[in-house]
């Protein structure tokens, strides 16, 4: 029963990091950018909803109604302003800039906040727990997952069903003929950016009310994203879900045999599965 409680826990942690991937997935298959600021926004969020919480008093779920558009504005003004004069055929401009605005957002949240751990107050969400066959299993976990699962389908079914998502196809599959069918590509990138941000707003409220934070967590947040999307495949959303699950069972399962080897674990296994799969385990297919 211990080693099943410890399945079904890293199943429920993979679903905050399938949240840390989504944005991840969804900018580099519209647009081939690796953003490696990713992890210093989800932080960025968790403050931005710690100053909603602490002026306006407001529970933390209902603080995203203010993060996510804050967010998405901020991506899209980014976006706009900065990271299209860098995207072409070379990739390092991009992973510069990002760079640079990683260590601009660390900076700033230590000037604004200090190094000091804060922590969002989810009240009674926090320790509520559901007896499923003999499982004790957090409401707050099952929540995050069920908003993992939800964004997800949200996101595919965006891509797939809607004329926005027919842009973000269009302008990934060929920039130049899109441009021609009329889409104004910086703007399709920049509405792509807004939705990635507007997902890790929740990924940032979420990872604040679960634990602890602070300026410099961002590049662990960094990898585990990486590594969720890698593990499932490159531009791949269902495949980012699995990819976050399968992170969340290692890192519980090598808890279960050491303490000591919960993250190490985790990296194990996307070693592991890089070395079999290189494109990882569902990779795209272009049609």
């Amino acid at each position: 029963m211990e080693w099943l409680n410890a399945l079904v826990q890293g199943t429920l942690l993979g679903g905050l990091y399938a949240l840390f991937a989504a944005g991840l997935s969804l900018i580099f298959g519209v647009m081939r950018l690796v953003n490696i600021a990713h992890g210093d926004l989800i932080v960025l969020a968790a403050y931005l909803g710690l100053s909603v919480t602490t002026t306006l008093g407001l529970h933390p779920l209902l603080a995203l109604l203010m993060v996510m558009p804050a967010m998405a504005a901020i991506g899209y003004a980014v976006q706009r302003g900065v990271l299209n004069q860098t995207l072409g055929d070379d990739l390092l401009p991009p992973l510069l800039v990002t760079f640079g605005l990683s260590v601009i957002i660390q900076n700033g949240l230590l000037e604004v906040y200090t190094a000091d751990p804060q922590k969002l107050n989810a009240g009674a969400l926090e320790t509520a727990s559901v007896a499923v066959g003999g499982l004790s299993l957090g409401l707050l976990p099952l929540l995050t997952f069920g908003i993992a699962v939800a964004v997800i389908w949200g996101l595919q079914w965006t891509f797939y069903h809607t004329a926005l998502g027919r842009a973000f196809r269009a302008v990934s599959d060929n920039q130049d003929i899109a441009q021609l069918m009329g889409l104004i590509r910086h703007h399709i990138f920049g509405l792509a950016m807004a939705l990635a941000l507007a997902v890790t707003a929740l990924a940032g409220i979420l990872l604040g009310v679960r634990t602890s934070f602070d300026p410099s967590i961002g590049g662990g947040r960094l990898i585990f994203g990486f590594e969720a999307v890698i593990i499932g495949g490159l531009g791949n959303l269902w495949g980012t879900l699995a990819g976050g699950v399968i992170l969340g069972v290692a890192q519980t399962l090598g808890a279960k045999i050491d303490p000591g080897w919960q993250v190490l674990s985790g990296h194990i296994a996307f070693l592991l599965i890089l070395a079999v799969r290189p494109n990882g385990l569902f990779p795209r297919i272009s049609a």
